[in-house]
């Protein structure tokens, strides 16, 4: 256990980072919501713990409030059929849903706020299966293990001096998250962002050998870095706007990549990147064409459920896939059942 001695090795800055990050109800986390053991905790607690302090936005997805939807495809180079049979790996082009988001569960986040932005996919496969991914633009996680994840909350959630810092003491491995997000560039679009899926799943080959994988999608578009004081300044849905503007002058692309854990690298714990110089390989091409208002876009009656994935691939022994879907069934459930909340604009539209 980490002693309390070892606070200089994750300054005071560091705390006030996470905190703001962790801000309303710790919904900055949001793509991670349930992840956490069904066992242990359940589902309800989960989605109280991460409401924001006025309520959820009825009719709304619990987390990752804020979206767009998009319309595009995944072309795939047949390449990842040396880790996988799935058929959305084999050489070919497949529609893709996707969801542009922030990582909030408080509707009116004004973009320049949002540290941590999200990513979500639907690929359809060529025999009725379907790829569900969520990801998002920081490269680990902030804690090891799913108990860590609730205590984080609570201590973000918590009016107590000293909180966070109590908690980063007996959870160490959260200096990496407050690094990155104390230090990592800020760019002014989606397009310009890498979005990472931390948790490892196996994909299976022709030959039944199964691989640890992790995956990220990797932007065309150059990253420009933006002082954040100038995000901060810019009208609270500029990331739309922009990348509304982007993809009527032409698609947006992003390289989706693979990654395979070598035999000592930890498939269970988010909190840890892999090595520098893992097999790595460049399975397609994600290109987002359309952009249309989640009111009544594709992307709107999606759960975007990671558990969702086709032949050739699974879950690992990582268990916060299994938590995030039941918390994600329940999130659907409850926006579902408040429709009348968020109408659709257009006749026909279900809940």
């Amino acid at each position: 256990m980490a002693q309390p001695s070892r606070p200089s090795r994750f300054p005071l800055g560091s705390f006030v980072v996470i905190a703001a990050v962790l801000g309303g109800g710790a919904a900055a986390f949001a793509y991670t919501a349930g992840w956490l053991s069904p066992e242990r905790l359940s589902r309800e607690r989960v989605l109280a713990a991460l409401s924001p302090p006025g309520g959820p936005a009825p009719g709304h997805r619990r987390n990752h409030t804020k979206g767009l939807c998009f319309t595009g495809s995944f072309e795939a180079n047949g390449a990842g059929a040396a880790l996988s049979r799935a058929p959305v790996l084999a050489a070919g082009r497949y529609p893709v849903i996707g969801r542009f988001n922030l990582a909030s569960a408080v509707l009116a986040q004004p973009d320049g706020q949002a540290r941590v932005r999200g990513l979500s996919l639907s690929i359809a496969g060529p025999d009725g299966s379907e790829w569900r991914t969520a990801m998002i633009t920081a490269p680990v996680f902030p804690v090891s293990n799913v108990e860590a994840f609730y205590a984080l909350q609570m201590a973000a959630k918590s009016k107590e001096p000293g909180a966070m810092g109590a908690f980063a003491a007996a959870h160490p491995e959260i200096a990496a998250f407050g690094r990155w997000a104390g230090s990592a560039p800020w760019t002014g679009s989606y397009a310009e962002e890498r979005y990472n899926a931390l948790n490892a799943f196996l994909f299976t080959d022709a030959e039944g050998h199964d691989h640890a994988v992790r995956w990220s999608v990797r932007p065309e578009a150059r990253p420009v870095p933006v002082p954040h004081e100038q995000l901060a300044a810019k009208p609270p849905d500029f990331l739309d706007g922009e990348i509304k503007a982007r993809i009527a002058a032409g698609p947006v692309r992003w390289t989706v990549t693979v990654t395979e854990a070598g035999p000592e690298d930890p498939v269970a714990d988010p909190s840890k990147a892999w090595p520098e110089g893992r097999r790595t390989i460049e399975v397609g091409t994600l290109t987002a064409e359309a952009v249309q208002e989640e009111q009544d876009g594709p992307c709107r009656d999606i759960n975007y459920d990671p558990t969702v994935l086709p032949p050739g691939m699974r879950t690992s022994a990582d268990p916060f896939p299994a938590a995030r879907s039941s918390a994600y069934a329940l999130s659907y459930q409850r926006r579902a059942a408040e429709a009348a909340a968020y109408p659709h604009s257009a006749p026909g539209g279900r809940p």
